[in-house]
């Protein structure tokens, strides 16, 4: 809106270049922000926020000199088209040394990280869809020595991590999120991690204890793990690496977990189910691979059932971790629910169905929260038992998918209302 108004007068052609924060939401390249950075009566800058729709790397290394020099806040930029393998130039992160957030998505394209200098006032890094190049050391880069203050950190679907070594040594980091940017069985170690003020740990990435070494984590309070997958194929290996992450932990005040179900109309992985025959990729039980979790007060179930029953899998969790204090699930919507919202006829989602008899013994729970109850039997079913097995709940707290009608909501309410114990206070 502001560089629009420059059309209407010579006078204000450059007023839109003194505004203390820029937004290019959709700018085709990167041709206008470099115009803009490069005004040399510009003020100081609180916020730059760029997203292309289609940028080369030679444009984007043009202007982020100009902003490390401008910033005294954030930087947000989204390039929305992915780079190629072999696309030319590298983009040179400068060092920001005012700036106090970076968010960089980069679609895939090559960055090499600046060798000296100290970000001084960062105190949050997101790196998303780039491509590492060079020899320069991300843990170098966000270790105390050049990023002092450094309390969040987020690297998410990186490439070329399995030739850089993550050694982080950031005495005030907080938080620490990887997500896809380690690939199974390096040959060397490609992480040292000695965080001791880290307070969440978010590890959805390949694990593995020989080659990702875990130091001092003394403050951590909440782990997130890769995602529990019910039913794969057993040779990916990653609910043994869940298991892993876990057993170097003893006590968490929050976990958060996740199951993963296949989509219900996959009727040939139902018959191989339980039966795998050969290794060319049939489907089996997985759930026995996760034998041990951290003693928790707060758990967050977080199940993407896409439409299968799950209170046999959320169970199998609930007797891993018996002095919850508080339990908090969020059941995500299945894609195709309005059009399939049943398992199809033969499924053993629900087996076995000894779990609806046993005696669980969930004695400190005394909060419940359920996220997306649609009102199917299977969810009544586990909601049943879950209140058998929570002798002292004093509070449950459900909110209905948005595809539940009023109707129904009232149904259900009063359905549940009639099985929760006299004790235990209802909120709808």
């Amino acid at each position: 809106m502001a560089a629009n108004t420059s059309v209407l007068a010579r006078c204000w052609r450059r007023t839109w270049a003194l505004l203390p924060e820029l937004n290019f939401c959709s700018a085709p390249d990167n041709r206008h922000v470099f115009e803009v950075l490069a005004v040399p009566e510009a003020p100081a800058l609180r916020r730059i926020h760029v997203v292309t729709t289609d940028d080369a790397p030679v444009s984007v290394a043009a202007w982020l000199p100009l902003a490390a020099w401008r910033l005294s806040g954030d930087l947000v930029y989204r390039n929305l088209v992915e780079g190629h393998e072999e696309e030319e130039g590298t983009i040179a992160l400068p060092c920001f040394g005012n700036a106090t957030g970076i968010d960089l998505n980069l679609g895939f394209s090559a960055v090499s990280l600046p060798s000296s200098g100290t970000f001084t006032r960062l105190t949050e890094l997101s790196l998303e869809r780039v491509r590492f190049q060079g020899t320069c050391e991300l843990g170098d880069m966000v270790s105390s020595p050049r990023c002092p203050c450094l309390r969040t950190l987020r690297i998410r679907r990186a490439r070329g991590m399995a030739r850089l070594t993550l050694n982080i040594d950031a005495p005030v980091l907080n938080i620490l999120a990887l997500h896809s940017c380690f690939t199974r069985n390096q040959p060397q170690p490609i992480a040292n991690i000695s965080v001791p003020q880290l307070i969440a740990l978010i590890w959805m990435d390949a694990y593995d204890p020989s080659c990702v070494h875990l130091g001092s984590l003394g403050q951590l309070q909440q782990l997130s793990p890769n995602v529990i997958v019910v039913y794969g194929n057993h040779h990916s290996g990653r609910n043994r690496e869940v298991l892993w992450l876990l057993q170097h932990f003893q006590v968490i005040h929050r976990l958060n977990i996740v199951l993963s179900y296949p989509p219900v109309g996959l009727r040939s992985f139902f018959s191989a189910i339980y039966t795998v025959k050969d290794d060319k990729g049939n489907f089996q039980y997985l759930m026995q691979d996760v034998t041990y979790l951290p003693r928790v007060t707060f758990l967050a179930l977080y199940v993407m059932n896409e439409g299968h029953a799950f209170g046999a899998r959320s169970c199998h969790v609930l007797r891993l971790c018996t002095v919850i204090r508080k339990l908090s699930m969020v059941l995500l919507t299945c894609r195709n629910f309005e059009a399939q919202s049943t398992c199809p006829s033969g499924c053993i989602c629900d087996q076995p169905t000894n779990w609806k008899i046993e005696k669980l013994s969930l004695n400190c729970l005394q909060e419940v929260e359920i996220t997306g109850l649609k009102g199917a039997d299977h969810e009544v079913a586990f909601l049943e038992r879950l209140f058998n097995w929570a002798g002292v709940l004093k509070k449950l707290r459900i909110t209905f998918d948005h595809t539940v009608s009023k109707s129904k909501a009232k149904e259900l309410c009063q359905r549940l209302s009639s099985i929760a114990r006299p004790e235990t206070l209802m909120e709808f």
